[in-house]
């Protein structure tokens, strides 16, 4: 059985997993969760109950997050793209950026759409206000570190830690803009956005724009 991989094309951490299967041109099959596919949301139910994507199903296996998801499809599937270094202590340090950009970039935006989503403005406006100061945190110790780090998040070998920042970066952007007091940072951002595996996903969620809730930008 080939690879099946259930999310949705709008979803961050779909874009994730999308992002490292494009770039090793990964044979899967994508089971798109919605409305439209109750088929898909049963079974995908059925193999995570903790009711979160993506999940990659790979024959009697399954397997959920998408940071264990990339790693998996290191170790079983190879490919010229590795997605963490050889080196433990380098590992360890891609290891760190991907849970920075989990926790401290997309969290972030995840509070501010969900104060959105509830529809009562003043928590719409308490979310971005979180989200705001949490995300000027983190875009400052990213603009350090992106000073030291050379083409990508850890040197100059695309990993784990960028596929997190893709997404993240991206929509964090929508949420709180990247000011030009963090140059390095917005070029970063643009190099993600030019790299193919990433203006793929980019590309195959535009009709699903509508559905930000906090409005998206006429612009990526």
């Amino acid at each position: 059985m080939s690879l099946v991989l259930f999310g949705h094309p709008f979803s961050s951490y779909t874009q994730k997993v999308l992002i490292a299967l494009y770039e090793n041109d990964t044979p899967f099959e994508f089971r798109c969760l919605g409305q439209d596919t109750p088929e898909h949301s049963k079974e995908w139910l059925r193999l995570w109950p903790m009711a979160k994507f993506p999940v990659l199903q790979d024959g009697e296996s399954s397997i959920a997050e998408s940071s264990i998801i990339i790693e998996y499809l290191q170790l079983t599937q190879g490919g010229a793209q590795r997605w963490l270094p050889a080196e433990p202590m380098d590992a360890l340090q891609v290891r760190f950026l991907d849970r920075f950009f989990d926790l401290h970039v997309m969290s972030p935006v995840q509070h501010a759409v969900s104060g959105a989503l509830t529809g009562d403005a003043s928590k719409r406006q308490d979310g971005l206000s979180v989200a705001a100061q949490r995300l000027e945190l983190a875009y400052r110790w990213l603009e350090g570190h992106l000073a030291a780090s050379e083409l990508w998040a850890h040197g100059d070998d695309f990993t784990l830690a960028d596929c997190a920042a893709a997404p993240a970066l991206f929509y964090a952007d929508w949420t709180h803009r990247i000011s030009d007091a963090y140059p390095l940072l917005r070029a970063y951002r643009a190099r993600l956005l030019a790299r193919p595996s990433f203006a793929r996903a980019v590309d195959e969620a535009r009709p699903y724009r509508p559905l930000f809730p906090l409005g998206a930008p006429n612009r990526d």
